[in-house]
């Protein structure tokens, strides 16, 4: 296959608002050992993405400056050692960087086919949110078949994501969402009770809802405003898996007393540090225990927009309206 020499993509010239990013030309991107290089069909928009593009979340060293961390599309080449791909494969997966072009690099081992019958828009909109949604609930919270789970953001793409895979693993599922249609929408994807948090304390409503006893696992992404409420609502032996710190991260005046009391466990992290090792065997769990769901057409991604490439600004401002439910696709 006859590759161009040139490529369009987003450039930042400098961190700002999203009118900074504007569409440039450059070389291709190199490959590295165990590398494909995609036509990129479509991308994914994501939280962390607005935060590079401000300045607050730098690429990891020798990661792409291009925004970008999900794409789905035509593998075109194949790097030294790159396995399991051949040129013509349609596939999706977590970019290191890089994604926000026309082509995109990233490790095979971190790759998927698309699930049978997706187009390019559905297929990248899986995973970035399904990757994290899987190591933080599933690899490291360990949220098992008959626990209860709190989901913070609950009409965001995570969130949206993380309700489908709770219910389908089994588990009953609260969330918290800012209005009640973002409530409402969380309830149609198997919700049992979804708390607006403008109206309702959702530490409240999730004791009366358990007796008393609070929920096994919370996926939070709110920081430090919800810290207390958080350990106020979890039961003995829960799980709080922090993934950011959207309303701050310093927590001051923290009464840690709880924690012993019920032997909780406070863990998080993000899905950019993670060496190629984990990625991979998240990458794997997925193809195993999640691809068939979606196939099947028990889950699948919400979407709330696509758009094309040229109005990724567009794309920016809706991300940080904050008013979605689902995910953000940007298509070329």
């Amino acid at each position: 296959m006859t590759l161009p020499t040139e490529m369009t993509y987003v450039d930042l010239p400098s961190p700002g608002g999203p009118e900074k990013m504007v569409l440039a030309r450059g070389s291709l991107p190199d490959l590295k050992p165990g590398d494909i290089l995609i036509r990129v069909e479509a991308a994914g928009v994501n939280r962390p993405d607005v935060l590079q593009r401000l300045g607050m979340y730098p690429p990891p060293p020798g990661a792409s400056p291009i925004l970008g961390l999900e794409v789905a599309g035509e593998v075109v080449a194949l790097g030294e050692g790159a396995e399991g791909f051949i040129v013509g494969d349609k596939v999706c997966g977590l970019a290191n960087g890089g994604g926000y072009a026309e082509f995109c690099a990233l490790p095979a081992t971190q790759a998927m086919p698309w699930p049978k019958g997706y187009d390019a828009a559905r297929a990248a909109a899986l995973p970035e949110t399904f990757f994290t949604v899987w190591a933080n609930v599933f690899q490291m919270a360990d949220l098992v078949e008959g626990e209860k789970i709190l989901i913070h953001g609950g009409s965001s793409g995570i969130g949206t994501t993380a309700i489908q895979l709770a219910r389908a693993f089994g588990a009953e599922v609260f969330v918290t969402a800012g209005s009640k249609d973002k409530c409402d929408a969380c309830v149609s994807l198997g919700a049992k009770r979804a708390i607006n948090y403008r109206e309702e304390d959702f530490k409240s409503v999730i004791l009366e809802e358990t007796g008393g006893r609070g929920v096994d696992v919370i996926l939070d992404m709110v920081g430090a405003p919800y810290f207390d409420r958080n350990i106020a609502s979890l039961a003995k032996d829960g799980r709080l898996s922090i993934i950011a710190f959207l309303g701050g991260a310093t927590v001051e005046k923290a009464n840690i007393a709880p924690i012993l009391g019920k032997r909780l466990h406070i863990m998080g992290s993000a899905m950019r540090p993670r060496t190629a090792v984990e990625k991979e065997s998240i990458r794997d769990d997925l193809e195993d225990n999640v691809w068939p769901l979606l196939e099947d057409g028990d889950i699948a991604p919400v979407m709330h927009a696509i758009v094309p490439f040229s109005e990724v600004a567009e794309a920016h401002r809706l991300m940080e309206a904050g008013d979605h439910i689902g995910k953000i696709v940007m298509t070329f």
